[in-house]
C-alpha cells in the first residue's frame, strides 16, 4: 500500500474513531442523568478515542518509513557479489543509487548487468512485503486501539484532561522539534565551514578583497588555487539591500501612515490587497522586470547624462527588490499602527496636538516596535534574495562602491558553489558553508538590534 494511502486510511480512521467515542459517551450518558453526569464533554470523549487512534499508528508509520530503506538496502547489497559489495563506500552509494533508479525506472548512466537488475528486483520485492507487513500492522492497531478505548469510555472517564495534557505534550515535542531542526542545520553549516577554515584561513576570507573560488579538481590539472576573499561578496549583498531598503521603507512606511490615518475605509479595502499582491508575483517574475526593463533603462538614462552603466548593475537589482518587499513593510506597518489605541490619539488631540504631532509624536512612537519587526523582516528578505541577482546584478564578485557597476550577493554565491560537477570537501564547494555561516551571524545581529529597540520602546509605551 503507497504511503498516501496509508496515511489517509489513519486520518479516515481517526475522524470515524472521534464520532464512535462522542455516540459512545452519549451512550454511557445515560446511567448518569445525561450529559451533564459526564467529567467531560462528548467531543472530548471522542478526541481522547480519535487521538488513540491516529497517534501509535502514525509514529509506527513515521520510525517503519525511516527505517525500511536502509534495511531493505542493506539486505539487497548482502545478497549481491562480492566484488559489488565489498566496494568502498563511496562506490558502493552509487551502486545502490543505479539499483532505486532501475525499480523506478529511470535512466541509469550504462547498461545494467544481469546482477543489477536481479538487485533491483529483489529490492522491488522487499519494498512491496514491507509495504504490506505494514500496512497489515497499522490497521489492526488501529482497530485495536479504537476498539480498547470505546471500551474503556465511562462516565467517570477524564477524557478532557488526557486529551489537553496529551496535546500539551504535542506542541512541546512540536517547539522542541523546531528548535532541534534550527541546531541541527547551524551545526551542519558550522562543521562544514570549519572544515574549509583549515584549507582557507579566517582572515584571508573575512579580510581578503577577492573572491574568485575557481580550484583544480585534481592534483595534477592546470588551474586557477582560488581567493576566498569574502568582502566583495558582502559588500555587494549590502549595497543591493541598502538600495532595497532605500525604496521599500519609505514607500512602505508612507503608505501605511496613510492607509491607517487618512484613508476612507472603502478605499482601505480596496489599496491594501491590491498592494499585498506584490508580494506573491513570483521572484523570477521580477527578475524578468529587472533584467528586461529596468537594467536596459538606467543603462540608458545614463548613457545620456554620459556615464557607464552596466547591463547589469547593483542599482536594477535593488530597485526591483525594493518593490518586491515594499508589502512587508507596508502590511506589517499598516496592521500594527492601525492596532494602536484609539484612546492615545484621542489624548494627544484633546491637548491640542494636530493631526501631523499625533501622528509623528504619539502613534509612530507607539507602533515602533511592530515596525521595527516589519522593517527587519524586510532587510532579511533582501538579504536573501537570490532570482533578482542573478538575472539584474549578474555574478560578477566586484568591491566597488558604484552602484551602476554588476555584483554579486552572498545567497548567489552559496548557489553557484554548490551546483555543477564538483567535488564536495573541495574548498570551493565548502566555502558556501562558510558564507552561510557568516550570513547567518550577520542576521543574529540584525535580530539582536531589533530586539534591544523593541523591548527599549515597549517598556517607554505599555
Amino acid at each position: 500500500m503507497q504511503p498516501t494511502y496509508i496515511l489517509s486510511f489513519i486520518l479516515m480512521s481517526a475522524l470515524a474513531a472521534y464520532f464512535i467515542g462522542r455516540t459512545r459517551a452519549y451512550a454511557v450518558s445515560g446511567s448518569c442523568g445525561g450529559v451533564k453526569g459526564l467529567h467531560s464533554l462528548p467531543s472530548h470523549y471522542g478526541m481522547w478515542t480519535a487521538l488513540w487512534c491516529a497517534l501509535p499508528a502514525l509514529l509506527l508509520f513515521a520510525v517503519w518509513h525511516a527505517a525500511e530503506s536502509p534495511i531493505i538496502t542493506s539486505m539487497v547489497v548482502a545478497d549481491m557479489p562480492a566484488e559489488i559489495s565489498s566496494l568502498p563506500a563511496s562506490k558502493l552509494s552509487l551502486v545502490i543509487n543505479d539499483i532505486k533508479n532501475i525499480d523506478a525506472g529511470n535512466i541509469v548512466s550504462s547498461s545494467p548487468s544481469p546482477a543489477m537488475v536481479q538487485a533491483a528486483e529483489r529490492y522491488r520485492s522487499l519494498h512491496n512485503i514491507s509495504g504490506m507487513v505494514m500496512s497489515g500492522v497499522i490497521i489492526a492497531m488501529v482497530v485495536a486501539a479504537g476498539f480498547i478505548i470505546r471500551q474503556k469510555i465511562a462516565p467517570s472517564l477524564k477524557a478532557r484532561n488526557k486529551v489537553e495534557t496529551l496535546v500539551r505534550f504535542l506542541l512541546f515535542l512540536c517547539s522542541l522539534f523546531a528548535i532541534l531542526i534550527t541546531l541541527g542545520i547551524l551545526l551542519s553549516v558550522i562543521f562544514e565551514a570549519l572544515r574549509f577554515f583549515q584549507v582557507v584561513p579566517l582572515n584571508e576570507f573575512l579580510f581578503g578583497l577577492s573572491w574568485s573560488p575557481q580550484t583544480s579538481m585534481r592534483s595534477d590539472q592546470i588551474g586557477s588555487s582560488g581567493a576566498f576573499g569574502a568582502v566583495p561578496v558582502f559588500a555587494g549583498t549590502a549595497m543591493i539591500a541598502f538600495i532595497a531598503m532605500l525604496v521599500a521603507v519609505p514607500i512602505g512606511l508612507m503608505s501605511a501612515i496613510y492607509l491607517s490615518e487618512y484613508a476612507g475605509s472603502r478605499f482601505r479595502t480596496v489599496a491594501k490587497p491590491l498592494l499585498e499582491i506584490l508580494a506573491g508575483i513570483p521572484t523570477v517574475v521580477y527578475g524578468f522586470f529587472a533584467a528586461l526593463t529596468v537594467a536596459p533603462f538606467i543603462r540608458d538614462a545614463g548613457g545620456l547624462v554620459g556615464l557607464s552603466v552596466s547591463s547589469e548593475s547593483a542599482l536594477a537589482a535593488g530597485l526591483v527588490m525594493g518593490i518586491m518587499i515594499i508589502p512587508f513593510v507596508s502590511s506589517l506597518s499598516d496592521d500594527v499602527i492601525h492596532a494602536v489605541p484609539q484612546t492615545l490619539r484621542d489624548g494627544a488631540l484633546a491637548l491640542g496636538a494636530t493631526k501631523y504631532e499625533t501622528i509623528s509624536n504619539v502613534v509612530i512612537p507607539a507602533a515602533l516596535p511592530g515596525i521595527v519587526g516589519g522593517i527587519l523582516l524586510a532587510v532579511s528578505r533582501a538579504i536573501g534574495e537570490t532570482m533578482i541577482v542573478v538575472m539584474a546584478a549578474g555574478l560578477s564578485a566586484n568591491l566597488t562602491a558604484n552602484p551602476l557597476k554588476a555584483v554579486t550577493t552572498v545567497t548567489v554565491q552559496i548557489v553557484t558553489l554548490l551546483v555543477g560537477d564538483q567535488e564536495f570537501d573541495s574548498p570551493k564547494t565548502l566555502a558556501a558553508f562558510a558564507l552561510g555561516l557568516l550570513l547567518f551571524l550577520f542576521t543574529l545581529v540584525l535580530n539582536i538590534i531589533a530586539l534591544y529597540v523593541v523591548r527599549k520602546y515597549r517598556e517607554q509605551y505599555e
